[in-house]
């Protein structure tokens, strides 16, 4: 608002104002003398952040006058403007078994808004890669947009993923955009060759036979190898490495085929063993290496006589056995599994077909004719009229107003009357009437009753008579309006109030009064009358300025509000004090006359008050005091003073391993005394590393809520605990943050069982112990040594004896796992005897280890190898198990391949049947006149009608074929169905001379016959029409 004062009169005092061009505001003129600086446009701070803005204000007198100021305008911004990413998409890569925590990438957004709404931060939302949150992968900085590695990547694995990065910007409330990237996990060369064939089992010696009449390139064998790895990684070439003779055989580079490089001869010999390297092609270069045996023999007794242990042994047996169950296992659940899902879908099937019989009738909502909808936004379509009431809260009047007995009365105090009386008596009047110049003065109070005598004018005349007799009068000469407040008594020269004397308007006044004889002489004095001010004006306050918000952080004695207090009394009636109310940190001074500034005189804090009423009262110093007083509302605005603050100095969390990445473990929790913006609390994770990796590697911290989640599923027996900090930080600039310190600690869980170091397990094993037969009881036959790596009580073992060949003889003690014999060993018990010890923890659920020890009874070693030559599982036992085991895997893929043939022909057979009707003649006609009946129900029709027979794709084929041959419509049946139709032809006296060709053909165009059709079970006795030019059926039911 700008006032504009121009002492001028007439159109020279009138004024009108200008701006610069090319902003966008405007000056308007609200009243006299007043003008407001207003926008007629819409303000974008991000195109023009400050305004430079010249006010000129001239008059309309010739030549016209003007003067200019300057304001300068800084436009607050405001969060409209979302942050922007560089790129509209992001494409990163990392090379595979990277470590954790290492920063791939950094995706950048920026805003153009200012201060805290272009602070932007960057989160990563939600998704999931493999079934896992995204969050196990990577991690985004909340600062700086960097993408770090949760964990170390797998090329064989894991490719390539996608997931989006929001940028949100520090605005309350945000705006944010997001982008999407695209990680590309590069192969490394970290996996070696795998030999594929010739498979490498422990028993197996020759793997291949080389005639000796092989010619010079014989193919011995090929070795088959593949790398997991991609690109040059996966290159493999061949090489020989060693050779029993290196000058008989050789190995394609690229194919890996083995073959002979000269005639074999007599001298070679028998057993020939190679060694060939695998090798890829990747840097540094991996291998792998397989060894063959090679027979150089005619015969095989031959090659028997040199490889004497190239039977198949008990391993061999026992890896087949496994595969075999393995296998057969696999099919019988593809089996059961192919069961269950067809009579899944049959089931699901029929529960579609009764959707109808279920349904309800649709649910139709009335609304009466007088209602309508009221859920949209609109505008009521009249007006109405408001009365205005007073509140509560409306002031008062300061003055009240009374009537005393119809008289005007003047109130005084004594000391006011007093000084009146000393008045009086200094202005006596001049004795001396014939002074040239007589002058009289007066003391009158403002608001002095109508009536009151001034003061009294006497004039002598030295005449007789009517000469003598002396008139007063006021002058012509006064101003007409003192002729309104003054009379003079024409008798005696009494001065009168008639009007009402203000000390405001005028605080002196002076009369010219005539005296005037009846002779027509006249003589004239001045009468001067003083006004005596009273205390009858309250202070007015006038708000210059004011600041309706004000920074905390601002010093003591900063100006809040300029105010001008105006009184129009005078003296100490005029002079005027201001104050405000107690206990707030402000303060009223008086930097000049009428002029007081509120100041604040103590520092500020929002958190302790964050606004203040103040009531600024002003006071004169008349008797009595009048004031007035008015009420400000100050708002303090925040400044980020406050740092966030954790509910604990520290705190403890605990996850049982095994946990599920992503899981969430914690919540850490901070406030900010701050308000809005500064209040906001962003939590990050300080870096620190824990048995060499980052800890982003082993948690994370949500930056919205404080959510610590599992990076990785922990391992009790690898990491117990372990540290790590988490700072709060405020939305503030700059921000403030505090951080905390955060204990995890990694509960066992039982999933470990226990491990039996001794007796050492072995295939190879026949007798593990001996016991004399001289052992007295409590003999220490062996002692069966376990651990487990778990903890606490999931490590605490027990130990007992499951099976035992003559349980009479041995026990284990159930906490050392020590055996001993229980009695006397006699000649009795047999040279052979095998316990088996079970080794348990104490966890819920408890895990076991089962070891198996052979016992001899014996004195000698001998008696011992006597006895146990058969302790091993013999071949035809071994033999019967695996041809059970083929004879069984071959009835469960016979029946499970039946059963796939039959679905299949089932399913071929309905959809050839949904095919006759696109194979046939007869048009498809989609439109079912009136005449039509449903006949998807089960019943008789009660009446007889004409009804037109239609087939749907489900209806099976007809019994009767058409064709037409010669240009003739041919009706093609089987024998008793013709003698039928002549029998029906008959009836209907078609044919009147059977031998007639035209009545013949008459016949082949239009017959009658019975035909029974079955429609949803249920026979309708059916009379048909056929029509040959038609080809259609006329049916009567």
């Amino acid at each position: 608002m700008l006032k504009v004062n121009d002492p001028d009169s007439g159109v020279n005092g009138q004024v009108h104002c200008d701006i610069n061009d090319n902003i966008p505001f405007a000056i308007i003129s609200q009243s006299n003398n007043f003008f407001s600086l207003c926008t007629d446009q819409e303000l974008d701070r991000e195109k023009e952040a400050e305004f430079n803005i010249t006010v000129t204000c001239s008059d309309e007198g010739v030549p016209s006058l003007s003067s200019s100021t300057s304001l300068r305008l800084h436009i607050s911004d405001v969060n409209d403007n979302a942050p922007v990413f560089e790129r509209n998409y992001y494409e990163a890569y990392v090379v595979e078994n990277n470590t954790p925590g290492l920063s791939i990438f950094t995706v950048k957004a920026s805003d153009t808004d200012y201060n805290q709404n272009a602070r932007v931060s960057y989160i990563l939302e939600e998704s999931t890669v493999n079934g896992l949150p995204v969050s196990s992968y990577v991690s985004v900085s909340a600062d700086s947009g960097v993408i770090n590695a949760v964990r170390a990547f797998d090329y064989e694995q894991l490719k390539d993923f996608h997931f989006r990065v929001r940028a949100q910007d520090g605005g309350s409330p945000p705006l944010s955009s997001n982008v999407t990237v695209k990680l590309t996990v590069q192969d490394q060369n970290d996996n070696a060759p795998q030999v594929l064939y010739p498979v490498q089992t422990g028993g197996s010696v020759v793997a291949e036979i080389v005639p000796r009449s092989a010619d010079v390139g014989y193919l011995v064998t090929k070795v088959v190898a593949v790398d997991v790895d991609s690109g040059q990684n996966a290159w493999l070439s061949y090489k020989l490495q060693k050779a029993t003779d290196r000058a008989l055989f050789e190995v394609g580079a690229q194919n890996g085929e083995i073959r002979t490089v000269r005639q074999v001869t007599d001298k070679d010999a028998v057993k020939q063993k190679l060694t060939v390297v695998v090798e890829d092609n990747g840097q540094p270069s991996r291998s792998a290496v397989v060894n063959i045996n090679v027979a150089v023999a005619d015969t095989f007794p031959e090659v028997l006589s040199e490889f004497t242990d190239f039977t198949h042994h008990k391993q061999y047996n026992d890896d087949l056995t496994f595969y075999l169950v393995l296998a057969l296992a696999a099919v019988s659940f593809l089996f059961i599994t192919t069961v269950v899902v067809i009579i899944s879908v049959k089931i699901y099937r029929w529960r579609q077909s009764r959707i109808f019989y279920q349904s309800n009738l649709p649910v139709i909502p009335y609304y009466p004719p007088g209602y309508t909808d009221t859920g949209v936004t609109g505008t009521l379509p009249h007006m109405y009229n408001y009365d205005a009431c007073m509140t509560t809260d409306s002031r008062k009047s300061d003055c009240k107003y009374s009537t005393l007995g119809g008289q005007s009365v003047l109130v005084m105090d004594r000391s006011f009357a007093e000084t009146m009386q000393h008045v009086m008596k200094e202005n006596n009047f001049l004795d001396d009437a014939d002074s040239p110049e007589m002058v009289y003065k007066a003391t009158i109070i403002e608001n002095a009753v109508k009536g009151s005598k001034l003061t009294t004018v006497s004039a002598s005349d030295a005449d007789e008579g009517s000469n003598g007799h002396v008139s007063y009068y006021i002058s012509d000469a006064v101003d007409i309006s003192l002729a309104d407040m003054f009379l003079v008594n024409e008798q005696n020269g009494d001065v009168i109030l008639i009007g009402q004397i203000d000390y405001e308007k005028s605080n002196m006044y002076q009369l010219d009064v005539q005296a005037r004889d009846q002779g027509g002489l006249s003589d004239t004095c001045k009468v001067i009358i003083d006004v005596l001010d009273i205390n009858d004006n309250n202070p007015a306050i006038i708000i210059v300025s004011m600041s309706s918000s004000i920074s905390e952080e601002s010093k003591p004695n900063t100006v809040v509000a300029m105010i001008k207090v105006n009184d129009l009394d005078s003296g100490a009636n005029g002079q005027v004090i201001c104050t405000v109310n107690d206990n707030i940190p402000f303060t009223i001074n008086s930097p000049s006359n009428n002029f007081f500034s509120l100041i604040t005189d103590q520092e500020l804090d929002r958190e302790r008050e964050a606004e203040y009423n103040i009531t600024v009262t002003c006071s004169d110093e008349g008797v009595p005091s009048l004031s007035s007083s008015t009420s400000l509302r100050l708002h303090i605005s925040d400044v980020n003073d406050n740092a966030p603050v954790f509910e604990r100095n520290n705190y403890e969390a605990y996850v049982v391993e095994n946990n599920t990445p992503g899981l969430s473990i914690f919540t850490v929790k901070a406030s900010d005394a701050d308000y809005n913006q500064n209040a906001r609390v962003s939590y990050i994770l300080e870096e620190s590393t824990v048995n060499g990796l980052p800890v982003s590697s082993y948690v994370s911290v949500s930056a919205d809520n404080g959510v610590i989640i599992a990076v990785r599923s922990f391992d009790y027996e690898q990491l117990k605990d372990f540290h790590f900090r988490v700072r709060a930080q405020d939305g503030g600039s700059p921000p403030l943050s505090s951080n905390v310190t955060v204990k995890l600690t990694i509960q066992d869980q039982n999933d470990n069982a226990p491990q039996v170091l001794y007796p050492v397990q072995t295939g190879g094993s026949v007798v593990a112990e001996i016991v004399p037969r001289s052992a007295d009881v409590g003999y220490l036959v062996t002692k069966v040594v376990a651990v487990d790596v778990d903890s606490g009580q999931n490590a605490w073992l027990s130990y007992k004896l499951q099976k035992a060949t003559d349980r009479a003889l041995f026990e284990v003690g159930a906490q050392n796992g020590e055996i001993r014999t229980v009695r006397q060993v006699t000649d009795k018990d047999a040279v052979k005897q095998k316990l088996t010890v079970v080794v348990e923890d104490n966890g819920q659920p408890s895990r076991s280890a089962v070891v198996n020890i052979n016992v001899a009874v014996a004195d000698t070693f001998p008696e011992v190898l006597s006895e146990f030559t058969d302790f091993s599982h013999h071949k035809q036992y071994n033999d019967d198990l695996t041809f059970y085991l083929v004879l069984a895997l071959a009835a469960v893929s016979f029946l499970f391949i039946t059963t796939v043939v039959v679905i299949i022909s089932v399913k071929i057979y309905r959809w050839r049947q949904s095919r006759i009707f696109y194979q046939s003649n007869l048009p498809v006609i989609p439109y079912y006149p009136p005449g039509y009946t449903d006949t998807g129900v089960t019943g008789t029709l009660p009446h007889m009608y004409n009804y037109d027979a239609c087939m749907t794709t489900d209806s099976r084929k007809s019994d009767c074929k058409y064709s037409t041959l010669g240009g003739q419509s041919v009706l093609v049946m089987d024998r008793s169905f013709t003698e039928t139709m002549q029998r029906a032809m008959r009836e209907n006296n078609l044919l009147e001379d059977p031998d007639s060709p035209e009545l013949v053909r008459a016949c082949y165009n239009y017959i009658t016959f019975p035909y029974v059709m079955q429609i949803y079970k249920s026979e309708l006795n059916i009379t048909c029409i056929y029509n040959c030019n038609r080809r259609g059926l006329n049916c009567s039911f």
